[in-house]
């Protein structure tokens, strides 16, 4: 087994990596120079490498030095925090930080989190966005609810919410119907190609077979001119594809939560009530050494219980 290096060596390495310098690493870790210097000579004859290039400018991380001090200031970062969070909550709640796709968060996460809050007033939840999968090995969340296909190695994943769409446009655009039940517009296949075919089909790019899929369940993809399909504009998230159809630019796929509140404005109306069902979903995901975290586990409880 590989010995593990004293912490007081960790800890001089990442300031003496941060700071550039063994003399302002020592004058924050309250040690001398000389003692700094030792505990890096220490920890590069345990390593069997060097980690640092000694300049008169400064230090400079050797390659091995800075692939090994990502991790070393992941891991003291992670300790800091865990120690905190012991000493203020004893166990019982603590921070919790997650990374939230941007319009679930939005539309779906905070519009019920009061209920979370509420019920667990010893966690604070600080909540951030991040485009495309998070690295759990490199940033300081505890876990990230994401569009994906699920539980990767060494990520645990529950599933949260399923991605329905249905096509919607701007009132202005919408042909007059009468409505389903839903309050959705009751139009015959002729009206809905004619509609479909009469402005352009917001695409949306981590979902870019959406409108194929619908229109294939809609048994309308052989009526759709291919030009047409792939003409529309393509939008990142699905704020902006909701306010690209509000503002008349085509006709949007949209889940049914991101929707409502500018259909009870009256800006939008759903153009007929099929909804297509992506096979990625929303996901909880989080790596596996974090299964234990009171603060996650008590998050994981509350939002499986959502609807």
């Amino acid at each position: 087994m590989t010995p593990l290096p004293s912490l007081m060596a960790l800890r001089c390495f990442d300031l003496s990596a941060s700071h550039a310098s063994f003399t302002k690493a020592a004058l924050e870790a309250n040690l001398t120079q000389g003692a700094v210097s030792h505990q890096i000579l220490g920890l590069e004859a345990l390593l069997g490498t060097s980690l640092f290039v000694r300049k008169r400018a400064g230090l400079q991380l050797t390659p091995a030095g800075r692939a090994y001090w990502v991790e070393v200031a992941t891991a003291l970062r992670q300790l800091e925090r865990a120690t905190q969070n012991l000493v203020l909550n004893k166990g019982v709640g603590g921070v919790l930080n997650l990374c939230v796709a941007s319009s679930f968060a939005t539309y779906w996460l905070m519009p019920r989190l009061a209920g979370f809050v509420s019920a667990h007033p010893e966690i604070t939840l600080n909540l951030s966005t991040h485009i495309g999968p998070v690295d759990f090995a490199t940033s300081p969340h505890d876990g990230a609810i994401e569009f994906c296909e699920g539980a990767q190695p060494g990520l645990c994943a529950r599933r949260i919410l399923p991605l329905e769409l249905r096509p919607y446009c701007a009132a202005g655009l919408a042909p007059k119907a009468r409505r389903t039940p839903a309050g959705r517009l009751a139009l015959s296949k002729a009206q809905l190609t004619k509609l479909l075919c009469g402005a352009p089909l917001i695409q949306h790019s981590t979902v870019p077979l959406a409108w194929e899929r619908w229109l294939q369940e809609a048994g309308l993809d052989l009526a759709m001119p291919s030009l047409h399909l792939s003409a529309g504009p393509r939008y990142d998230l699905l704020s902006m594809a909701l306010n690209g159809a509000i503002a008349g630019l085509g006709i949007a796929l949209l889940p049914d939560y991101v929707a409502a509140g500018a259909v009870e404005a009256g800006q939008i109306v759903g153009v007929c009530d099929l909804a297509w069902t992506s096979q990625k979903a929303y996901y909880l995901r989080y790596p596996q050494w974090k299964s234990e975290l009171v603060a996650l586990s008590r998050f994981q409880q509350w939002i499986e219980g959502v609807r």
